[in-house]
């Protein structure tokens, strides 16, 4: 079994709790090359979702620093931008998903949702009530045109 493998493998063990998770990772991680962006990256993940949201954005830095393919790279952001509301950092946060959200990719809609929350915790709701359906109105079968509407105009009474 692959590296690759084997991570998705200790992802997919529901038997494992957040810490044994966590040590699983981190013997993976040890049998990359120190620095390796991608090991990182899994490291600062399983913290993160252990509740270790300290913990996690270094390893998230360095993993981003490390130059990870940009599927990994969008996933790194996300979870960066996610762990920095978590620690109430609202600004980096949205600043970082606005950029993620600029850049497009097939992460957009992930970080339109993290880049929601991030304004909620920032107390703009309807802000990102506005950001929440103009990322699901072209996934609708029906009432795309309304649905981008309304959270255009949405948008604009925020900001008026």
């Amino acid at each position: 079994m692959s590296w690759h493998e084997r991570v998705d493998a200790v992802w997919a063990d529901e038997a494992l709790d957040d810490m044994a998770r966590v040590r699983a990772i981190d013997a993976l991680a040890a049998e990359r090359a120190p620095g390796d962006a991608q090991a990182l990256f899994e490291q600062a993940g399983a913290r993160d979702s252990a509740g270790l949201e300290e913990d996690a954005e270094p390893l998230y830095r360095a993993a981003l620093r490390g130059g990870l393919e940009e599927g990994l790279r969008s996933q790194a952001v996300i979870q960066l931008a996610s762990t920095l509301r978590n620690l109430g950092r609202l600004e980096e946060s949205l600043t970082l998903l606005a950029e993620e959200r600029r850049r497009g990719g097939e992460l957009q809609d992930a970080a339109s949702a993290f880049y929601a929350l991030a304004l909620v915790s920032a107390g703009r709701a309807q802000e990102a009530a506005s950001v929440a359906l103009a990322a699901l109105a072209p996934h609708l079968p029906r009432y795309t045109r309304s649905v981008t509407a309304y959270a255009a105009e949405l948008a604009s009474d925020a900001t008026d």
